[in-house]
C-alpha cells in the first residue's frame, strides 16, 4: 500500500537519519517485530530490557511509511467523543481508554527525557471547539462528562474563545492535557536505544511467508532465509491487515501542510493544539521553525496514487479553512502531502492476539491517536509477551 504521497515535511525536514542493513542470514529470535515504525520501535523499546533477544525487520526503511507522514497531534480525546464511547463500550471502559490516552501523553513525555540526548518533546493544552452553533449542545455533555470523571477540562464561551484565541465559535473545550513531539525522529532515537541495549533493526528485509505453529513462528524473507521466533509482533500499520481475516477498518485518504516559516513564536494561546467538532474535522498546530501545520478535509476512501492536483486543491481548501479563523497570520503552504487513514467502529485501536495467528500479536493504532495508541500497545504487548496479566488488554481486544 502507498502510504502517503508527495513532501512530508518531518521526511524532507530530517531526512535519512540512519541506515539499518538487511538481513543477510539465517536468524533466530525470541521475538520478531514486523515493521519500523513509531509502533514498533516503540513496542521493540519497551522490550529492550526485557531478557528476551528481540529483532525488528521491515520491508522497506525504518520510520518512513505513515510516521514520516504524521502529523504527531497527541492528545488523550479519540475520534469518538467519551459521550459516544460510552455507549458502544461502557462508561467504566471508554473512560479508561480516554485515561490510558492521557497517560500516554506523559509517559511519551517521560521517556523522552530518558534518551541520551534527551529528546525534544512539548506538552501543549488543547481546544475543541463546535464548528456550528447546533454542535454546541454534544459539545457541552463532553464537557460535563470529561470534568465529571476528573478530566481537567474548561468550558469557554464564543467571548472566552474570541478573547483567548482571536476567532469566533459557539462554545469550545480547553483541555490541559495534550502534546507534540517529531515522530520520525523519536523512532530513530527509540531503535537506536534499542539497539545500543544489544537488539537488531534490519531494512529492505520483507516477509512474504509466515507459518505457525504452536511452539514458534517461522518468518521467510523474500530472499529465501528463514527466521526463527517463539513470540511474532506484527506491528506494520496497514501493511498489517493483510494477517487479519476479517475487516477492523475502513481507510480514508487525508491530507496535510505545513507553512514557510514566520515571524511570531507565539501563534495563538500556548500554542494550543486546535481541532473542530465537524467530521472529517480540521486541526493545526504550530511545529518547529516557527511553522503551522494544518490537517484535515478527509475524503472516505484511498487510492494507492493520489494526484498533486488533488493535493495541491486540498491544501488551498486547509490554507482557506485557517484563514478564516486565523487572518491575521500571513500563512504560505511550504510542504503539503496526502496520507492513508483509518478509522475503526469505535476509534479505538486493536491491540492483542487472534486465534487464526497464534504465538502472534498486533498493534495496530489505527484512528486520529496513533502514537497515543502505540504507546498504550507497546505497554500491553510487553505485559503479553512476558506472559503477566494486562487489565487493559480486554479494552482493545479483536472480538470486543
Amino acid at each position: 500500500m502507498n502510504l502517503y504521497e508527495q513532501h512530508p515535511y518531518w521526511l524532507m525536514k530530517d531526512g535519512i537519519v540512519a541506515s539499518y542493513p538487511s538481513l543477510q542470514q539465517h536468524l533466530q529470535v525470541d521475538v520478531a517485530i514486523m515493521g519500523a515504525g513509531i509502533s514498533a520501535a516503540l513496542t521493540a523499546w519497551h522490550l529492550r530490557n526485557s531478557g528476551l533477544k528481540v529483532a525488528v525487520f521491515d520491508k522497506k526503511h525504518a520510520g518512513m511509511g505513515s510516521t514520516a507522514a504524521s502529523t504527531a497531534f497527541l492528545q488523550y480525546e479519540i475520534d469518538t467523543p467519551l459521550t459516544v464511547l460510552k455507549n458502544l463500550i461502557g462508561e467504566p471502559d471508554a473512560v479508561r481508554s480516554y485515561e490510558l490516552c492521557r497517560k500516554a501523553i506523559y509517559d511519551i513525555g517521560d521517556l523522552c527525557r530518558s534518551l541520551k540526548p534527551a529528546f525534544d518533546f512539548h506538552l501543549r493544552p488543547s481546544l475543541q471547539y463546535a464548528s456550528f452553533k447546533s454542535h454546541t449542545a454534544n459539545l457541552l455533555k463532553e464537557f460535563k462528562l470529561r470534568k465529571k470523571h476528573g478530566f481537567k477540562v474548561e468550558w469557554l464561551e464564543n467571548t472566552d474563545v474570541r478573547k483567548t484565541f482571536g476567532f469566533d465559535a459557539p462554545g469550545a473545550v480547553f483541555s490541559a492535557d495534550g502534546g507534540e513531539v517529531d515522530a520520525y525522529l523519536l523512532t530513530h532515537a527509540l531503535l537506536k536505544d534499542f539497539m545500543d541495549a544489544g537488539h537488531k533493526a534490519y531494512n529492505n528485509t520483507a516477509i512474504v511467508h509466515i507459518e505457525h505453529t504452536r511452539q514458534r513462528v517461522i518468518l521467510l524473507t523474500a530472499n529465501n532465509l528463514t527466521i526463527k521466533a517463539k513470540k511474532l509482533i506484527i506491528a506494520c500499520g496497514y501493511e498489517s491487515l493483510h494477517y487479519i481475516p476479517k475487516k477492523i477498518v475502513d481507510i480514508n485518504s487525508t491530507y496535510a501542510m505545513v507553512s514557510e516559516p514566520m515571524a511570531d513564536e507565539f501563534f495563538w494561546h500556548k500554542n494550543s493544539l486546535i481541532w473542530e467538532t465537524a467530521m472529517p474535522y480540521m486541526y493545526f498546530r504550530a511545529v518547529g521553525e516557527n511553522r503551522i501545520l494544518i490537517g484535515g478535509r478527509d475524503d472516505p476512501f484511498h487510492h494507492p496514487h493520489i494526484s498533486p492536483s488533488v493535493i495541491n486543491r486540498k491544501t488551498e481548501m486547509l490554507k482557506k479553512a485557517f484563514l478564516k479563523k486565523m487572518p491575521h497570520i500571513p500563512l504560505v503552504p511550504d510542504f503539503s502531502w496526502a496520507g492513508a487513514f483509518a478509522s475503526t467502529k469505535d476509534g479505538l485501536p486493536y491491540i492483542g492476539s487472534i486465534a487464526e495467528r497464534p504465538n502472534t500479536f498486533f498493534a495496530l493504532g489505527f484512528g486520529g491517536n496513533g502514537i497515543t495508541f502505540s504507546i498504550i500497545a507497546a505497554e500491553i504487548i510487553h505485559d503479553l509477551v512476558l506472559g503477566k496479566k494486562n487489565a487493559d488488554a480486554d479494552i482493545f481486544r479483536f472480538n470486543r
